[in-house]
């Protein structure tokens, strides 16, 4: 096992790029599809905890977590050891042709941690946009509807299926043509930036009443409509905590058109959000729901969970590879025994903790902070040119970003607006204090300088 990361605090003592993470730059340039998004030149040596090494031998502290996958922290020692104990015995043996007791006591395990009462089922894959295509997948088979209506700014992947319902920036779809599924959006429950023109002190909910009155009376009639899918907490689209109205009202819709619900915790699930998933804070229970990220602290694996009498399809009708690899479903049994056993009520406490500190941000940058909210350490900052006018200001978001990044703290940023806070949930107060302290002098940085 590597050592720890030595340095408690961010230590920056080369320009940033370094030398050694300039040629690995230009390398990944010359070899690597440029597709990816890099916000700034990060290269990446180690991790320990909540902090980073780079190639150059400066350290950081991570407040994005791989986007909300670290759960448990950079190569923790129990996660660590419960992969090594695995990769020992055996390192992959497809559970598309042969069994192992890892798959049934991961989906054992996502039952009885799943929200509500329902018997589950678990299908295994790789990525978060698998577990949605996989929800997608399943909800067809089982209604033999194959309509869906989804949320405007939602993001659910980017493989072409999962991309159907991506509607978070234009240049994720630009150039790849027709949609494979059919999905229409409809605006999601962004109170200050209301499409209906509404208050929340004077909210009917229209933006359900939209999808009843509008959507299902013209394009998506409710018994072709297979399913409704939706992000409890939005996360590429600015970290959007929907109004509890909203969700019953959702609900109350989807039960009377007899359509399915289909939650995405990819990102917001695996105690992010101070309980074990977003739906949780809503008292939602999905019909199906996907989740990956946080799952394996960083291993790869995906799962599509949905209630026993929609998971009937046939033999052979779903499959995959790699999906339930057995070193993965080890870090996945380790990390979350680790959640229950405190790292999801770390994540309640520190996020409340970070959200207090961010509004003292908000109150000092009072023209220039539209919103701070969240749940637990999912947390977002609305920056805006002025509070009167609400413009986004993306352009000077990023410079935040930058300037954190200088300064040795890692974040990045969501929405068009939004600085996103998603540490891993064993950050203590002491690691908020110097985020705050770093993001005070990034935001001082744009707005004053």
């Amino acid at each position: 096992m590597s050592k720890p990361i030595s340095s408690s605090r961010p230590s920056i003592v080369t320009e940033l790029p370094g030398p050694e993470a300039r040629r690995v730059i230009a390398d990944d340039q010359k070899w690597v599809s440029q597709s990816y998004t890099r916000p700034y030149p990060l290269v990446v040596k180690r991790g320990s905890g909540a902090m980073l090494e780079d190639v150059d031998g400066n350290t950081f502290l991570d407040f994005n977590a791989g986007v909300a996958v670290c759960s448990t922290g950079h190569a923790h020692p129990e996660v660590i050891e419960a992969i090594k104990r695995q990769a020992d015995e055996f390192l992959h043996i497809c559970a598309a042709d042969y069994y192992y007791p890892h798959l049934p006591a991961l989906g054992k395990k996502l039952e009885e941690i799943a929200p509500g009462d329902h018997e589950r089922r678990v299908h295994f894959g790789n990525s978060g946009a698998e577990a949605v295509e996989g929800c997608a997948k399943a909800a067809i088979y089982a209604t033999g509807r194959n309509k869906f209506i989804g949320f405007y700014s939602a993001f659910h992947g980017r493989t072409l299926g999962a991309l159907s319902f991506t509607a978070s920036k234009n240049v994720q779809r630009r150039g790849f043509g027709p949609q494979v599924l059919d999905v229409t959006h409809v605006p999601y429950p962004n109170c200050l930036r209301c499409p209906f023109g509404k208050k929340v002190e004077n909210c009917g909910v229209e933006c359900v009443k939209f999808i009843r009155d509008t959507v299902m009376e013209t394009t998506v009639p409710a018994e072709d409509c297979a399913g409704i899918v939706l992000e409890p907490i939005q996360g590429e689209g600015g970290y959007i905590v929907p109004p509890q109205k909203f969700v019953d009202a959702l609900v109350d819709l989807a039960k009377e058109k007899n359509v399915l619900v289909i939650c995405d915790e990819v990102q917001s699930g695996m105690g992010r959000t101070g309980r074990m998933w977003a739906s949780d804070h809503f008292g939602l229970v999905p019909d199906l729901f996907s989740t990956a990220k946080g799952i394996a602290s960083g291993m790869p694996l995906s799962a599509t969970v949905a209630r026993k009498d929609l998971m009937n399809w046939h033999v052979g009708a779903h499959a995959s590879t790699f999906g339930g690899n057995p070193v993965a479903i080890a870090a996945s049994l380790k990390t979350i025994e680790l959640l229950e056993n405190g790292l999801i009520d770390n994540a309640a406490k520190q996020g409340e903790y970070l959200m207090e500190g961010l509004r003292r941000l908000q109150a000092k940058y009072v023209n220039h902070v539209l919103d701070v909210r969240g749940r637990g350490l999912m947390v977002g900052m609305e920056l805006v040119r002025t509070i009167d006018g609400m413009e986004p200001i993306g352009e000077e978001r990023d410079r935040v970003v930058e300037e954190a990044f200088k300064r040795g703290l890692i974040i990045i940023g969501c929405g068009a607006s939004t600085v996103r806070f998603s540490p891993p949930l064993v950050i203590g107060s002491d690691d908020v204090d110097f985020a705050l302290e770093v993001l005070d002098e990034s935001m001082a940085a744009v707005f004053t300088s």
